[in-house]
């Protein structure tokens, strides 16, 4: 059996194989003019034969990248007539009150490039106007003479009969075959218009670029002699085939990130951690979430970009927060002499100044790099050596403008990167009623283990866990993913007032589309789980409560159970409980699964560990809390240090492809499966 995880970042693409039992890795520098190169190159470094993978998985920020960029396809919209500024409009509130520079999130598609079509649905799904077919083959021709490449459909009620949607598909995709069309019914079968036209805006925005990266992909597997299967990481934490990522590109907003964070969610329920944070730090941004009892939080709407101003996505994604601030991004001084850090990247090309291949702007990694805390002969296992003195030059460069030298600005790069993740982190505890004191952090990504221990001190966090592999390990939880679909139907009437036939049917059509689903990427079997988005009546937003079936919302023995259950959701989540008011219910969903070797990769982590000969130890300069007094560490070689070692800081443990940085007073273990637990030291 051979399964391969590959995972293609701003900076670095790591991969991590599985086969005949053994774990393999290697880790080199994207490409970002054909980052299939860099797959290539990592297939080649890991001695990975691909005539014999049997799957490969693959997670990238291609998608995500593009909204960021605003580099994606001209998009057009087209909707119901009377409904063009639904999505230039979006909605009435304002997040950020006190904000006098606040905009609304600026739309994808521009309003000369918003068409209406004369047709209409009501609520109940019935055809109120029908539509013109001939309409929408004279605006085919319309947007082929203006250059359109990508078309999103999003009629008023689609989600509850999209005939009309059907209709002017099909019509498009005969017309004009070049254009990427994508219907919102496709993408998702829920109210609320706004977010629906944003999220199918969105994969029509992302389409055509994403189509082609899928495409290229496609052409160094086979030119690989590859023959197995391509799956593709979602969003929402499962795989999907590589054609169902084509249909629905804006489920990869978060297909890189997310990786990692399904593997720290496997080993918090090894270590039995109730309350964990995973932490991945890489080399262009950092990203974080909270994990309770090895269970990652799913959130159904998201918003790509900034918070206030961002892009919306009405899609299932594992609720991450995300951060400029990676190994490369760059350090600068404003007009008034003040240091800042990113959220610009060096990225790949031309990378860090000490990579040698032409950078000139200073980044974290030279700053790490000056302060002793990397070993410039040691990078990707030796692979790669840094260049210590055009970092030191680049970084006093920089000070001069703020009156630093080099080493003192190296420090202040370091702790102002460390601030701006440490806000992430307290972003998914303190601002969510978590007690960091009662977590565990649990860090990964080429930079995370050296950043982690000072993010944790910055939040209260008392114990750090540095898993194996840590700097391939977005890889590695690549290989843990289940395939995984979610299905939504809009079902809303009172809890105890429901029409058994109307619940029934909305089921079946769950079902349905889950087996089709399967069915459509060659799959049997599959675990159905299915939750009903309930709310009290008057509320806005609702809390999903797992469901088996009809029975458990028809009837009152049934409804009283669940109105229960929802009651004692609403009370651990907002404190409070309303028993004596009436429930709603909004959507129905279903999420299919289908796991994949889990199992193994699972058996692999709780694997006794074993250590290689131990190498001898070293000791070198590091700058900690003051430049003009650095202190003598203890390095070590990691995979030589057998389970129960224990190295106190100042210590760095040195590994083939990350480095973990134990401050001084601060306590290292190695426990009995090769992680790294570090205990923090109590300090006034």
């Amino acid at each position: 059996m051979s399964i391969v995880g590959i995972d293609i970042g701003g900076t670095f693409t790591d991969l991590v194989g599985y086969q005949n039992g053994v774990v393999v890795t290697a880790k080199t520098l994207t490409v970002p003019a054909d980052p299939t190169v860099g797959a290539a190159t990592a297939l080649s470094l890991a001695g990975c034969d691909a005539q014999s993978i049997r799957e490969l998985l693959h997670g990238s920020t291609i998608a995500i990248n593009t909204v960021l960029e605003r580099s994606g396809a001209r998009t057009a919209l087209i909707t119901t007539e009377g409904f063009r500024d639904v999505y230039a409009l979006g909605r009435g509130n304002r997040p950020d009150a006190f904000n006098l520079d606040f905009r609304r999130p600026r739309p994808l598609v521009p309003r000369d490039l918003t068409f209406e079509i004369s047709e209409r649905m009501n609520a109940a799904g019935e055809v109120l106007r029908p539509i013109d077919a001939d309409a929408v083959a004279k605006l085919g021709r319309q947007l082929e003479a203006l250059g359109v490449e990508a078309a999103a459909i999003c009629f008023l009620h689609s989600y509850a009969n999209p005939a009309h949607e059907i209709v002017a598909g099909d019509v498009l995709r005969r017309l004009c075959p070049h254009i990427f069309v994508t219907m919102s019914h496709e993408i998702l079968r829920e109210f609320r218009e706004y977010e629906r036209t944003s999220t199918t805006a969105l994969n029509g925005y992302v389409g055509p670029r994403v189509a082609r990266y899928l495409t290229r992909f496609e052409e160094f597997a086979r030119a690989a002699k590859f023959s197995g299967q391509i799956a593709i990481m979602r969003s929402n934490g499962g795989t999907m085939s590589i054609a169902e990522a084509r249909r629905q590109p804006v489920a990869m907003m978060e297909s890189g990130p997310v990786a990692g964070m399904i593997g720290a969610a496997h080993l918090a329920r090894l270590l039995d951690i109730k309350q964990a944070i995973g932490f991945d730090m890489g080399g262009t941004t950092a990203k974080t979430a909270l994990i309770n009892d090895g269970v990652l939080p799913i959130e159904e709407g998201y918003v790509i970009g900034d918070a206030f101003t961002g892009q919306p996505m009405q899609l299932p994604v594992v609720d991450i927060v995300e951060v400029g601030a990676g190994g490369g991004s760059i350090a600068w001084i404003d007009n008034n002499g003040g240091l800042h850090v990113g959220p610009v990247s060096a990225g790949a090309d031309p990378g860090p100044v000490c990579y040698g291949r032409g950078g000139e702007q200073p980044t974290v990694t030279d700053a790490d790099l000056l302060l002793g805390r990397l070993n410039g002969n040691r990078f990707l296992g030796g692979g790669m050596t840094l260049d210590g003195a055009g970092a030191q030059a680049a970084l006093a460069k920089l000070g001069d403008g703020a009156g630093l030298d080099a080493l003192t600005t190296a420090l202040g790069i370091a702790t102002i990167a460390d601030g701006a993740m440490s806000l992430a982190v307290r972003a998914v505890s303190v601002n969510r009623g978590v007690d960091p004191r009662d977590t565990a952090l649990i860090a990964f990504g080429g930079a995370g283990p050296l950043h982690a221990v000072a993010i944790a001190r910055e939040i209260a966090i008392p114990k750090v866990v540095i898993p194996k592999l840590p700097g391939n390990f977005s890889a590695l939880g690549m290989l843990m993913a289940e395939w995984r679909q979610d299905f939504v139907r809009t079902l809303i009437g009172e809890l105890d007032r429901l029409e058994p036939v109307r619940v029934a049917q909305a089921f079946a059509d769950l079902r349905d589309a889950g087996i089709a689903a399967l069915k459509r990427d060659g799959l049997s079997g599959g675990t159905f789980n299915f939750a009903a988005d309930l709310r009290y009546r008057g509320q806005e937003h609702t809390i999903a409560v797992a469901v088996a079936g009809p029975d458990d919302l028809v009837g009152a023995p049934a409804a009283a159970e669940t109105r229960r259950r929802f009651n004692a959701q609403h009370d651990r989540r907002y404190g409070h409980a309303a028993p004596d008011q009436s429930i709603e219910i909004v959507n129905l969903r279903l999420t299919v699964t289908l796991p994949r070797i889990d199992d193994a990769i699972s058996r692999w982590l709780s694997t006794p560990w074993e250590a290689e000969p131990a190498a001898p130890a070293e000791r070198r300069a590091v700058v900690y809390a003051d430049p003009a007094r650095p202190v003598e560490a203890l390095i070590l070689w990691r995979p030589g240090l057998a389970a129960g070692v224990e190295a106190k800081g100042p210590a760095v443990i040195e590994e083939p492809n990350s480095t973990t940085f134990v401050p001084p007073g601060d306590r290292a273990v190695i426990d009995p499966w090769g992680n790294i637990v570090i205990a923090l030291s109590e300090r006034e």
